[in-house]
């Protein structure tokens, strides 16, 4: 028995130039140098986030510019300095941080010095709240000892200038110092003073050569910025050298815990 044939199978329509055979045509990533730009914008902002808040309560990077400490601290060298031992500021605020332990005896800081707050200063700690400080031909007194400061030294032994700037101390005098008619405080020669709650004395490691409290006086304990680790950069400025940084690096003071 013969069947009834088949008809043939209707032919395929041609393909378009540029469409798939089978399924709707995907769209072309158009947006792909967009989304890589956003990808990288987020993962800057995150970086700089991140920064930021260790910049501002953990670490920040300093730079010393004078000979004010020297035989501690050069000129040209970078220092990284904890700022969450003291208890770091918050920023806009008068608020600070819960502090690790309070400044001591022989801390080395970096402070915002009270004449200009713009400014930073890096001194070493001498005298704490209620301490008796005072100076006799260049020896540090304090609550009636004199010190041996093994950090400290001299660079003009020979002479021991006096001004207008030394006359803050007479407001905290005591003892016979005070009751005296005359008070003619020297660079080397001055005090007793007492340091006044929530204040520091702080002075110069090269004491010949310091802007310190001798002579502009006591230091907030709120304006405190931390306390320097250890030197990550050293170089020695020249000059002569175009590129000092590069040229001049004192690679034995690299990674030097400062004491």
């Amino acid at each position: 028995m013969t069947g009834t044939p088949l008809p043939p199978n209707p032919p395929e329509p041609p393909l378009v130039s540029g469409e798939p055979a089978f399924g709707p045509t995907p769209r072309r990533s158009r947006w792909r140098p967009l989304h890589v730009l956003w990808e990288w914008a987020k993962s800057m902002t995150t970086a700089l986030l991140l920064f930021l808040v260790v910049r501002t309560f953990l670490v920040e990077a300093f730079k010393i510019p004078s000979g004010s400490m020297e035989g501690t601290l050069l000129v040209g060298d970078f220092l990284l300095v904890n700022k969450l031992v003291y208890g770091a500021e918050v920023p806009f605020t008068h608020a600070r941080l819960p502090a690790v332990r309070a400044p001591q005896h022989e801390d080395v800081i970096v402070f915002r010095w009270p004449q200009d707050p713009t400014k930073d200063f890096v001194k070493r700690v001498a005298g704490l709240p209620g301490d008796t400080l005072g100076m006799v031909d260049g020896v540090l007194q304090r609550n009636g000892h004199a010190l041996r400061e093994r950090y400290s030294s001299h660079t003009e032994p020979g002479s021991d200038p006096a001004g207008e700037e030394f006359r803050w101390q007479r407001r905290y005098l005591v003892g016979r110092a005070r009751a005296g008619r005359s008070y003619h405080p020297s660079r080397n020669n001055w005090g007793p003073l007492v340091v006044p709650p929530a204040h520091l004395f702080v002075l110069g490691d090269n004491r010949d050569n310091s802007l310190d409290s001798r002579y502009w006086g006591f230091v907030p304990d709120s304006l405190v910025k931390g306390r320097p680790m250890l030197v990550y950069f050293s170089y020695a400025p020249d000059s002569a050298s175009p590129v000092p940084f590069l040229t001049k690096v004192r690679w034995q003071r690299l990674g030097t815990r400062i004491r």
